[in-house]
């Protein structure tokens, strides 16, 4: 292309990278990016904080160079959010056409408390304070665990309480959801 305006258009648009090496490096990162957040970093009870911010933020300086292979212009870099937003629209889909698939890709609920007790093994698995399960109960309305009959951590970090009948202090503001077993 002629360079136009002072500017080299072959340089902005052309490749500087294979598409071949770009989508298989967009590929493989995707991926072990997935299995690390999916396998090895804990779920968080509904909120991010400055850690999850921070290790974010590294993992995508780091996975950038690996990913890139020094890509310069504009249409590798887009090639490769392509790469990565096609590997997300496919995971969402095997996830809801295929239940095998949704099971390894998404973390079933995980019960932490059972009929007014609170399940001590389920919230070391993920990190749960009594002081974080008890904030949450909170929001929820409840002031005892006498009012439970269950309390799950949800696969997208949220948190849902099924109160037992009759129990009062239903707080309708709260994200959580009472629903029949």
């Amino acid at each position: 292309m002629a360079i136009l305006l002072g500017i080299d258009w072959a340089e902005l648009f052309g490749f500087s990278v294979p598409i071949s090496e770009m989508i298989i490096r967009g590929t493989a990162i995707y991926w072990f990016l997935f299995i690390v957040f999916r396998f090895v970093i804990p779920r968080d009870v509904g909120a991010i904080g400055i850690a999850d911010i921070l290790i974010l933020v590294i993992i995508a300086d780091a996975s950038q160079n690996a990913m890139s292979g020094d890509y310069k212009t504009i249409t590798d870099g887009m090639v490769l959010i392509a790469v990565m937003v096609g590997w997300n629209l496919a995971f969402d889909r095997f996830a809801f056409y295929f239940p095998a698939f949704r099971r390894f890709a998404t973390p079933a609920s995980l019960c932490l408390v059972k009929d007014g007790r609170m399940l001590k093994r389920n919230m070391r698995r993920e990190f749960i304070t009594d002081d974080e399960l008890w904030g949450h109960l909170r929001m929820d309305g409840v002031e005892s665990l006498d009012q439970v009959r269950a309390a799950y951590l949800e696969s997208d970090g949220g948190f849902s309480v099924i109160k037992k009948a009759g129990s009062e202090h239903h707080n309708p503001h709260s994200p959580s959801r009472s629903e029949s077993m």
